[in-house]
Order: structure tokens, then sequence, then C-alpha cells
């Protein structure tokens, strides 16, 4: 009988450790990575996007299935810009400016300008005129929402002669890219013959509580027949996240010179000109 209730109790015992060790085991992230690779230890929600955080597989909690793709880190969130208002920083470029091959976009806090990091050289892009564009070399920045990865190295792919609009490449990269890890950024060096970009420029002191506010202020630029670099990123899951309700894709357009910058809104990229690059994984 002593032996029965020994064995009971060691059974016992042994199921509350190795319950413990799957509850302790367990990891947990937000399925839109608002928060790039970060990971909880319990059940909760995004603090970004409210959503309930899922349960990691054991190779994505250990980081064996991580890629130099997959590594893109949000911070903040549009939504929470365009409808709620909030103008104010949650990044300060500055402490992420020693990132090696560091590669970024997003808006200037209180959206008074349009930010682009390019392998380390981070831009900032003011409305100066309704022609003219303030240009500034500089990581003195913060950002309400804002999208950034470390790139060491690029492959590049083959873009047909029929990618020539924003559509037309949001739709190649979502059929080249099925087996690609995704969100991931992109970059593409091309001629334009025509491309518009625009500044946001809200006023001061403005509230914002939808898109129309949002865009208050803001003004288009047109680039014609010059060399360009794109810098964008792509996601199917990041709808009001990190991209318009209505799009996969976030782009920021720089022109060769560095005299004109912005969100991308209309391309028209010159045929057999295009060069399309993808992190190497």
């Amino acid at each position: 009988m002593k032996n029965i209730s020994l064995l009971i109790s060691l059974l016992f015992v042994s199921a509350f450790y190795f319950s413990c060790q799957n509850t302790t085991s367990s990891k947990y992230q937000c399925p839109m990575k608002c928060e790039g690779e970060k990971i909880y230890d319990k059940p909760g929600t995004c603090p970004v996007c409210k959503m309930d955080l899922e349960k990691m597989d054991k190779k994505t909690a250990d980081g064996t299935n991580n890629n130099s793709a997959s590594k893109v880190t949000i911070i903040g969130a549009m939504k929470n810009v365009m409808h709620k208002g909030e103008l104010f920083a949650t990044i300060n470029l500055d402490t992420i400016r020693n990132k090696q091959h560091l590669y970024g976009i997003g808006p200037v806090e209180y959206l008074t300008g349009e930010i682009l990091i390019l392998d380390g050289k981070a831009y900032k892009a003011e409305a100066a005129t309704d022609t003219s564009v303030k240009m500034t070399e500089t990581f003195n920045l913060k950002a309400p929402f804002f999208g950034y990865a470390n790139i060491e190295s690029w492959n590049e792919k083959t873009i047909p002669d029929s990618v020539s609009t924003i559509k037309q490449l949001e739709d190649f990269l979502d059929k080249a890219t099925k087996d690609y890890p995704r969100p991931y950024f992109f970059k593409l060096d091309a001629t334009v013959d025509n491309a518009t970009v625009h500044i946001v420029n809200l006023p001061a002191g403005t509230k914002v509580s939808s898109p129309e506010d949002a865009r208050q202020g803001s003004r288009k630029y047109t680039v014609t027949n010059k060399k360009v670099e794109i810098l964008g990123f792509f996601s199917t899951e990041h709808k009001s996240i990190f991209t318009h309700h209505d799009t996969f894709v976030h782009i920021h357009l720089i022109t060769d010179d560095k005299s004109k910058m912005g969100h991308l809104d209309e391309l028209k990229i010159t045929k057999g000109t295009a060069k399309l690059y993808l992190p190497k994984l």
C-alpha cells in the first residue's frame, strides 16, 4: 500500500513538473509583428494593435527559423496616428543609428516631414515651397511610427518591363515572393518617366482623427526623367499598421541627386531601367 501511495505521489510530482516546464517554455508574439521580433513569455495582447498574442512554434521561438529578411522591426502604428491623433514620437532614430547596414522609412513626428534611411544614412525631407524640398542628412529625428531592418546584402531579382506602376510592382512582389519570409524591405533602382511623392506638412496644433485630417498641408512633388532609388516595405499582414488599408506596400523614393524625397504616390518606370533587390537569405 505504501509503495502504491509513493508511486502516485511520484506521478503527481512528475506531471506537475512537466506542466510547469511546458508553461514556462511557451513563447508568444503579435501576429502583426507590430514590435518586430519582440517575444513575450506569457499570453496577452499586443500593446500596439491590441490583437491577442499568438503562441509560437518551438523553432521560431528558438530563433532557428529566423533570417535576415524577416528581421523587420515596426514601431508604433499608422492607424494610431491617422485615427487617434497620436502624432508624438514612439522612436528616436538616434537610438538605432549605430546599427549596421540600416534601412528604414516613416514620417517625422507631428507629421512635419518624411524619413528615409539607406545603408546607414538618414535623410529628412521637408516641404519648403510648392516646388522645392528641404533635404537634410541627419539622425536627429523622431517618428510616430517607423519601420526598419538591418540588411547586410541584397540579391538582384529580374523584374519584367511590364512592371511600371506601384500596383503592378505590388502584384509582382506578391506573386514572386510567395515562399519568401514576410514582411520584408525591398530596393528598386530605376529611371522614372514620371513619379509623384508627397511630404506630410501638418500645420502646428492641428487635431487629427482621420486620414483626411492627417493630409492637411501635405504637398506633392513631381519627379520626371530622373534616376531614383526606392526603398519599400511589403507585407500582406500590416494594413493600417504600416501600410494603408488598400495596399501591401509602403514606399519612399529619393532622387539620385538627393534633391527630392518623399512617400511614393504614383510611379511610371522607364522600360529597361529597373533593378529590383531583395534581402539575401
